[in-house]
């Protein structure tokens, strides 16, 4: 595969995955039948789960994470270097969708120069 192909198909399945953050965020953080759904019954297994991926929201850890990644990448030289920036866009991507875009922001931008550096 060339490496032209190759850049575009992980252009596309990063486009993916940030539609796939759009649709956690407007799908299942802010949909009114989530909210109502859990009023009813905290006690199920998709409420708990809205309900950690809501407190991991709001301790920024994606944006965390992402920020981390993306610095040890930016540092570390070789392969091991681009697959922790690769790491820190992949979850900074979601992260500045989903409420952490502070951090989020500065993680994705230090990914992606190193991604684009030799």
């Amino acid at each position: 595969m060339s490496r032209r192909w190759s850049l575009w198909v992980a252009l596309a399945l990063l486009l993916l995955w940030v539609v796939c953050g759009y649709g956690v965020r407007y799908g299942v953080m802010e949909s009114t039948a989530w909210v109502a759904a859990c009023v009813d019954d905290p006690a199920r297994w998709q409420c708990q789960v809205r309900s950690q991926l809501g407190m991991m929201i709001y301790l920024g850890v994606f944006g965390w994470a992402a920020l981390a990644s993306a610095v040890l990448g930016f540092f570390l030289p070789g392969r091991a270097g681009r697959w922790l920036a690769a790491l820190g866009l992949v979850i900074g991507l979601p992260a500045l969708v989903l409420y952490s875009a502070s951090l989020a922001v500065f993680a994705v931008v230090i990914a992606g120069l190193r991604l684009v550096r030799r």
